[in-house]
């Protein structure tokens, strides 16, 4: 029989490399296209009717419940939500709303109407906040200090909460930094890779930019996406970290852009303060050793070869004219 899968916030990055994965296992994938699906239409038709796109709001309850009923997943996976940390600071309480109380809603949907689903919420690195170990395990202390981080430790901990008092199939993907050629440039890996593109091109001439000495643990999405697949499909739920293990700085990325199109990236970065957040934790690195041992999984593209392709696609796009 022909699985089912439920994706809210389908049209990003998550969403894209997880519908190719479930398309090429012989799902049915439902995807919440959400208001803005940009390119992501521009796939559908390559999917061959094996992806259907549906509509729901994560902070209108009647609507997911319907979209749930209609769908009758197998298999429901929460990418929905606002996913810069940055503007969570200017836009709390609808981060709140979508990140925090909209995993509420998914959920007593799932329990009502199709308690057989198995579920995943995206988590995030950032509810460790300023960490109290490195790296960082699905033990560690939960302390975010920034509004997203907030929402998704709420998010995380309803999650918990469903699978322990109702028995859900509910797992907390713990997921670090990860990226590639489809993040937005909003995103700091995209903003850098884009500008090593630009300035090559001629163009623009400088890129500005915050601090360059955080430290993060930077993966690509295609293998994230492919860890809470194996998720869903294990005996038992549970949290998993989802990392590389290895954290590189801003600074890194930078020097591997630029050094990618042959450029020396201290002759065109520029720290500026404007950029820096009012709370921010130094390093961030997970240590994935539980989802390796019970999942058997392993990130297969590395940083350097990450950022290359990023920064490849941003010289393809401008190249061909695309702003």
């Amino acid at each position: 029989m022909t699985k089912r899968a439920l994706i809210t916030g389908v049209a990003g990055q998550d969403g894209t490399y997880l519908t190719d994965l479930l398309v090429a296992n012989g799902y049915q994938v439902f995807g919440v296209l959400g208001p803005a699906p940009g390119a992501f239409v521009d796939r559908i038709e390559s999917w061959d009717g094996a992806f259907v796109g549906v509509q729901a709001d994560m902070t209108v309850t009647e609507s997911l419940r319907e979209v749930v009923a209609e769908t009758r997943p197998d298999e429901v996976y929460n990418f929905a939500g606002i996913s810069s940390v940055g503007q969570s600071w200017s836009q709390a309480e609808l981060v709140a709303n979508v990140n925090g109380v909209g995993v509420v809603r998914l959920l007593e949907a799932i329990h009502d109407l199709a308690p057989e689903a198995r579920f995943c919420q995206a988590s995030s690195a950032e509810i460790f906040g300023r960490p109290s170990q490195v790296p960082q395990n699905e033990s560690t202390s939960i302390a975010p200090v920034s509004p997203y981080g907030d929402s998704k430790a709420y998010g995380h901990f309803v999650t918990t909460t469903y699978r322990n008092a109702h028995g859900i199939h509910a797992n907390n993907a713990i997921l670090y930094n990860h990226e590639s050629p489809l993040r937005p440039v909003s995103f700091v890996t995209a903003k850098i890779a884009d500008a090593a593109a630009r300035i090559k091109l001629g163009l623009a001439s400088e890129l500005q930019i915050g601090n360059l000495d955080v430290r993060r643990d930077w993966g690509f999405a295609g293998d994230y996406v492919r860890a809470m697949w194996l998720m869903l499909q294990a005996d038992s739920p549970s949290d998993y970290v989802i990392s590389t293990g290895i954290a590189h700085s801003v600074r890194d990325v930078c020097q591997f852009a630029f050094e990618r199109v042959g450029l020396d990236y201290e002759r065109f970065v520029h720290v500026n303060p404007e950029f820096f957040r009012p709370a921010e934790a130094e390093i961030l690195v997970g240590d994935s050793s539980r989802a390796r041992e019970m999942l058997g999984w392993e990130p297969e593209v590395g940083f350097d070869e990450l950022i290359g392709i990023m920064v490849d696609a941003h010289l393809a796009r401008l190249s061909e004219g695309n702003a």
